[in-house]
């Protein structure tokens, strides 16, 4: 398996920069993009498209915090097993039921924005404190701590389809 942070020239480190990611990955979609090889030898129209598949993989990884911890901690050889409800506290999934509660309730879209302001929040929170344990080499503190960024993104997918009108 090729390893996304040298094939996207980043540090193998949970803090990147975004900007830089995005240069790489466009400069690396010029190159191989399957559009380029429309009239190419089908062996070269497969390798683009594999390359392609693999550039938009590693960009998508690495963009988004969750997966990008996971893929470290993957990486470390950090095992991820499940996690369930037995593994965080209950003053944590006390908070996840209460934002699941009222993303049940029928919602005006003030609501929403309230929940999805609170999601927001969350996350940014749980990715500094991911970024300090990585920092700190504490792979299993930053793996609890992804275990509740999972939550959230969860959180977050259940509000995007609440306020997409049916």
């Amino acid at each position: 398996r090729p390893d996304l942070f040298r094939l996207m020239e980043c540090d193998r480190s949970f803090r990147i920069d975004a900007r830089q990611l995005q240069r790489r990955f466009r400069s690396l979609q010029r190159a191989v993009h399957p559009d380029r090889f429309g009239q190419s030898p089908p062996k070269e129209r497969c390798y683009s498209e594999q390359h392609s598949a693999l550039i938009n993989k590693a960009y998508q990884t690495l963009l988004s915090p969750l997966s990008r911890g996971l893929y470290l901690l993957e990486l470390s050889g950090v095992e991820l097993a499940q996690e369930t409800d037995s593994d965080a506290d209950s003053a944590f999934l006390t908070e996840i039921m209460d934002i699941n509660e009222k993303l049940a309730e029928p919602k005006n879209e003030a609501s929403f924005e309230e929940i999805e302001t609170l999601i927001k929040v969350k996350q940014e929170e749980l990715t500094r404190e991911v970024t300090a344990a990585f920092e700190r080499g504490d792979l299993q503190e930053a793996k609890k701590l992804l275990g509740r960024m999972k939550y959230f993104a969860n959180l977050e997918d259940k509000l995007k389809t609440k306020k997409i009108p049916s």
